[in-house]
């Protein structure tokens, strides 16, 4: 489970604030019980008084006494069940609570994490990648390649279609095996063309195999590092390292910032640093890799176009070709 400690501290907050809230709804309806059924708290008690001198009688050698404990737990339970019942309420009114029967709110079965910790992680990353919402609608099942022209294209030699199916399948191949190789990209084309939209489908596969994303377009990646870099009181200054330290960053729409030698600067080191620690990064621009050196710089350029998987997109703009395929 790839999760920061801060992430992992989040989560077991969590938990732990699920079973004070039962603890304390378990409190509540004792006290309701005991105000409206009085001889309930004498069945407790006695219950207690068994069990304890079942186990001393056990400790001293006996062991005999198994059977008759037995029965005379199971009559004072059928009574207390016959008690609540007759007032008007469930047999387990008086059990203890839990989201998770499994794993008791703990978030583990025995050493192992359970399923609802791996779904809690899942929800956690997917809240804190900026991409909730827009996910529902933009993942791999979604994807519409009949909305690709199937006639020649004079820089493939081949269909824009054919030419996505190719692209599809190595980003589905991407999401697939991330986090067992190191590999950014680097998504360029018209606008329209379905940067963004590849960059969520990996996304959504990603996130849904419990690695955490960050995705910002460039105007909010600059605008972070500048109020952390200006860091005023109430500002977090936590986050651009949060940004870099994610396992998928993915920057949209790169050249759409007031580039100035402030984003120049930030962009080289956001990079650079992902670089050096392996992290994978997705970039989407509208910006041709022969702009990228006049725009940004020699040393951005020869990282993007270095190091990073060149996937050029071509076509028309698939929101108006949605609009005109709608029934």
């Amino acid at each position: 489970m790839p999760l920061t400690n801060a992430q992992y501290d989040t989560l077991m907050r969590t938990y732990q604030e699920r079973q004070q809230f039962h603890m304390q709804e378990l409190a509540r309806r004792q006290e309701e019980i005991a105000a409206r059924i009085p001889r309930i708290d004498e069945l407790d008690r006695q219950v207690h008084e068994i069990a304890a001198a079942h186990a001393r009688r056990r400790i001293e050698g006996d062991l005999t006494a198994s059977a008759s404990l037995h029965k005379q737990l199971a009559k004072l339970k059928a009574e207390r069940e016959a008690l609540l019942a007759s007032a008007g309420y469930p047999a387990d009114y008086l059990t203890r609570q839990y989201d998770c029967p499994d794993c008791k709110d703990t978030g583990y079965i025995g050493n192992e994490k359970c399923h609802c910790f791996h779904q809690a992680a899942v929800n956690l990353l997917y809240s804190q990648s900026n991409l909730q919402s827009r996910l529902l609608t933009e993942n791999f099942d979604a994807l519409d390649l009949s909305l690709y022209s199937q006639e020649i294209h004079p820089s493939l030699n081949r269909s824009i279609r054919d030419y996505m199916e190719e692209v599809v399948a190595y980003c589905r191949k991407y999401a697939k095996t991330f986090g067992t190789h190191h590999e950014n990209i680097l998504f360029t084309g018209m606008t329209g063309v379905g940067k963004t939209f590849l960059s969520n489908c990996i996304a959504k596969a990603v996130l849904d195999r419990c690695h955490s994303v960050v995705y910002l377009t460039s105007i909010q990646l600059f605008e972070i590092f500048s109020k952390s870099t200006f860091a005023q009181d109430g500002v977090d200054t936590d986050i651009d390292r949060y940004i870099l330290e994610s396992e998928l960053l993915i920057i949209d729409d790169l050249g759409t910032e007031l580039y100035n030698s402030f984003t120049t600067s930030k962009l080289f080191y956001c990079i650079n640093e992902r670089l050096s620690a392996g992290k994978n990064t997705i970039i989407s621009t509208n910006i041709s890799p022969a702009e990228l050196r006049d725009i940004y710089s020699e040393r951005i350029a020869s990282r993007l176009l270095g190091y990073y998987h060149l996937i050029p997109l071509f076509g028309e703009d698939i929101r108006i070709q949605k609009k005109f395929h709608r029934p």
